[in-house]
């Protein structure tokens, strides 16, 4: 009965741990970010925004959100900053939560 309490608690540890992930990740026009941004090593706002329907603020935006969960990083160049995928982070903790919810509940 402990070890399944224990699995409980990892599990919902887990859930929380994963909240502001799924919060990012459940915005359409952020998914369309990460997958535009899955097919290039980086890209500018500028960049990113000729390929969407969203203003340059509202791009931002959206960066900074993913940026925050650490979906995205950011370089700056001279005077432009340059956004990158950098999700290994996420799909592990995402991984190690599905794991738990199989180990818990089936």
């Amino acid at each position: 009965m402990l070890s399944n309490e224990n699995n409980h608690q990892e599990a919902l540890q887990l859930f929380r741990k994963s909240t502001p992930l799924f919060q990012a990740l459940g915005d359409p026009y952020r998914q369309d970010i990460i997958l535009l941004l899955s097919e290039h090593d980086c890209l500018s706002v500028n960049e990113i925004t000729e390929q969407s329907s969203l203003s340059r603020p509202a791009i931002s935006h959206h960066l900074k959100i993913l940026r925050e969960v650490g979906l995205v990083s950011v370089e700056q160049k001279g005077t432009t900053r340059f956004y990158s995928l950098q999700i290994e982070d996420g799909v592990a903790v995402l991984k190690m939560l599905l794991d738990k919810v199989e180990e818990t509940c089936f």
